[in-house]
């Protein structure tokens, strides 16, 4: 059966279709980032105003606490009193998830959520060292002695474990394709 140049021909509608797909999915994951920085700076100011310094809110009785404190260290106060390095490693962090989003678009579910999330976060506190020399930290856990957290702290958590169901599913995935 001779082959003709026109079998190797692909509709142009579905390049364009493609290539929106992707630009779409950057501008998603991208869009997502920006909720959870709004999101995290928002919670941060709202508290700050409402509650202040030095001030305790109950949330939930034996539970959750609103207790606004200043961090300047990294997660569990790690590198307490760096905030110049903490900068530059959050700025320079950010740089590279944009640039893996524009230039090398996750292309798992599991992966593009947790960048989108990972960026989210890192730019939320980001944010906060760049402008403030400190992160504003508040949701604290009472019945546990476990560090005061915030927003962009939860995102960049649900980053890893959205990282971590992209490996397992991969790793199944690719077991599955192996047998």
């Amino acid at each position: 059966m001779p082959l003709n140049k026109s079998d190797f021909i692909i509709p142009k509608t579905f390049i364009i279709t493609k290539m929106n797909s992707f630009k779409n999915r950057k501008f998603k994951l991208l869009t997502y980032s920006f909720y959870i920085i709004l999101i995290d700076q928002i919670s941060k100011f709202s508290i700050l105003v409402t509650l202040g310094f030095d001030r305790s809110k109950s949330i939930i009785p034996n539970l959750l606490n609103f207790t606004l404190v200043k961090n300047k260290g990294a997660a569990f106060s790690i590198l307490s009193n760096s905030t110049t390095i903490l900068t530059i490693i959050s700025i320079l962090s950010s740089l590279l998830l944009i640039t893996i989003i524009l230039k090398f678009p996750p292309r798992s579910y599991w992966n593009a959520i947790g960048v989108a999330y990972l960026l989210g976060g890192t730019l939320g506190n980001g944010i906060d060292r760049f402008f403030n020399g400190y992160v504003l930290d508040f949701f604290e856990i009472v019945p546990i002695n476990f560090p005061i957290f915030n927003v962009a702290d939860v995102s960049i958590n649900i980053a890893i474990f959205c990282f971590l169901i992209d490996m397992i599913s991969t790793n199944h995935q690719s077991k599955k394709n192996n047998h």
